[in-house]
Order: C-alpha cells, then structure tokens, then sequence
C-alpha cells in the first residue's frame, strides 16, 4: 500500500510540477552574443559578445547598443525552454524573440564576405526568398525559385531587396527545428536604420558592429545567441551557464 501512495504522489508531483529550466547550455558552445533589454516591452539593448574557454566565460567585445522589435521581446522557440507566459512570439506581433538561439548562415549583397570573416555565407539573388507567410509549406525557410518562372508569392518573400539595412544578415536560428506555423519567422541581426528605430522583430546595430561580429564569428566555436530582459537573465543565467550578469554591461545602472 505505502509503494503504491508514494507512486500515486510522484506522478501527482511531476504532473504539476512546471518544466525544469535548469539546463546549462552544452558545453561545446563557445561564443555566445549576449543581447539584454531593460524591461519586456522595450525596443532598446545592450548586446556583448562573449567566448569561452578554459576559465569560462570571457567578453570578446565593448557593449554595444542595440534595437530590438518596436514591442520589445516576447518568448521563442529556441534550444531551451522559455517560462511559458502571455508573452510568446508570434508573427507580425514586432516582438524580437527571448531565448537562446544557434546562429545560422550569414546572408548578405555582396559577393564576398569582409576581410578575415570565416562563416557560411551565401550572397542573396534575385532568386533568394525567405517565407514569412503561416500558410505556406516552406514557412519560415530560406527558398531558391527559378527567376525565370517565379510564383505568385514570391514578390512578397524575396530577399534581396536593395535595402541598406540587409546589407548583411546574420542568421538567428528561432522557431527552426520543428517550424511552427504562426510562431514567428525571418528573425535576423542586420544594420539599423536609426539609432532609436526599432525593428518588426530582428535585431538591428551600426554598421560597424554587424561587421565586427561577421568577422568574429567562428562555426567550429558553435555560436548562439541570448536574447533575454535583465529580470529573466538575472533568473536564469546560472542555471543555463551564462555569463554571469555584471559582466554583459547591462546591469550597470
């Protein structure tokens, strides 16, 4: 009988138990960029980027200002799992998404990338598209159409848009593996229009710093992204094995 109350009671426990967020990124990850708002609903960061190695976390830049979605941060769907709350990132909310993030490829006009960069990069065409439409099938995904018979959509979807703010677009890898439809799509880091522009969801820098960090960025080193308020950094950074808080610039005040 007290075999069977105690197997009644851990079921009851892990039923209402919430999602455990104590899980520290693995440890093959070795840079990391680290963008903090002040609050939810602010469209203004401080973004830093950080590498590791044997004594840990190290910063490898100054803080830089940042401007994320007009609404500020809302949760994605990244590697880890996000407090589950009213604020989840779906499309066309202008919310940039909270979580961490693997970086993806580097898209950008020119042909080559700056001197001394070394990751995927693919030149965007007139036949680049990245679909942002729930009710497509190929839904947040990079397509390549045939120029010469291009579909209905694709005006609306295509990439290369002569626009100076996707000079360079660095990948961040949200609502990747599974796509959910609605969840939010074609989230990037790229050059800023202003400095208090906010953007419809990426993340937006001065020119020189979407530069630096094309030319920082190593793949074998497994670069992510963190995308956090300070009041949920300051929750989870331990846990998720983060740069500890004074160390990003965005505690200082």
């Amino acid at each position: 009988m007290k075999a069977a109350t105690s197997i009644i009671l851990l079921a009851f426990v892990a039923a209402v138990a919430p999602t455990s967020l104590a899980q520290p990124l693995d440890s093959s990850i070795r840079q990391l960029i680290v963008c903090i708002t002040p609050r939810w609903d602010s469209p203004h960061a401080s973004l830093r980027c950080f590498e590791k190695g044997d004594g840990g976390w190290s910063s490898a830049s100054r803080s830089l200002p940042a401007l994320v979605g007009r609404n500020g941060l809302a949760w994605g769907r990244g590697i880890l799992p996000g407090k589950q709350s009213s604020r989840q990132k779906t499309e066309g909310d202008r919310c940039s998404p909270a979580g961490i993030f693997a970086v993806g490829r580097i898209f950008g006009y020119a042909r080559f990338m700056p001197p001394g960069a070394d990751f995927p990069y693919r030149q965007v065409s007139a036949a680049d598209a990245w679909i942002d439409d729930p009710r497509h099938p190929q839904y947040n995904q990079h397509v390549v159409i045939d120029p010469l018979h291009p579909p209905e959509w694709f005006e609306q979807q295509r990439m290369r848009l002569g626009d100076p703010a996707y000079r360079w677009l660095i990948e961040i890898r949200h609502n990747a593996t599974p796509v959910v439809a609605g969840a939010g799509s074609a989230i990037f880091m790229h050059i800023r229009r202003g400095k208090n522009r906010p953007t419809a969801g990426c993340t937006a820098l001065a020119e020189d710093d979407i530069e630096w960090i094309v030319r920082w960025l190593r793949e074998e080193k497994k670069p992510h992204v963190v995308a956090l308020p300070r009041e949920e950094y300051q929750r989870l950074w331990s846990a998720w094995g983060l740069p500890a808080p004074e160390s990003t610039g965005a505690f200082s005040d």
